[in-house]
């Protein structure tokens, strides 16, 4: 079974010895120095096609985006609710963390903001009244081309019933 790379080195092979064979009848005093200059070429180039370099990945580039215009989101809720932010060290044991689904449209407005997950209604509460005091968000840009939409999650993370940090912009939690 013949491989890909193998394939193609055997044609370069063949390319090299029908130009040194095509110099040498031609009278070319530098046959060797041509023959070896062709060889690395047509070797680069089968490399080359043999494995070429990978396209940078959009998923990548939406992703960076994305965790961007997060932290973005977070510092904007953060202004918006001062008096619900909680600073410092979060405490080992969490009361409650309440994930939420945003929605926004390209211009930032709130689309849709739900509760993902959540086991504390009052904790859930105060997370949705912060989004809806925040609003209208920043403007998503670019994330929000393809559907004039964009969709993304936040966590609100309590470190008591009225006061949290969001996981965007928290650092790290206290250890027993």
């Amino acid at each position: 079974m013949k491989t890909i790379g193998a394939g193609r080195r055997g044609l370069a092979g063949c390319v090299a010895g029908l130009l040194l064979l095509s110099a040498g009848l031609s009278g070319c005093s530098t046959v060797q120095t041509a023959a070896s200059s062709v060889t690395a070429s047509i070797g680069s180039l089968v490399e080359r096609i043999a494995h070429p370099e990978p396209a940078p990945s959009p998923y990548l580039a939406s992703h960076a985006g994305l965790d961007s215009y997060k932290t973005e989101v977070a510092q904007h809720v953060v202004r918006h609710n001062p008096e619900h932010i909680f600073s410092g060290q979060l405490p080992p044991l969490l009361p409650a963390i309440v994930v939420l689904e945003i929605t926004v449209d390209r211009d930032g407005q709130l689309d849709r903001v739900a509760v993902q997950r959540s086991r504390s209604p009052d904790a859930s509460e105060v997370a949705l009244a912060a989004m809806r005091r925040s609003t209208p968000l920043p403007k998503p840009q670019q994330l929000a081309q393809a559907t004039g939409k964009l969709t993304f999650s936040e966590t609100f993370l309590f470190a008591d019933s009225e006061r949290y940090q969001l996981r965007s912009l928290a650092g790290p939690q206290a250890s027993e």
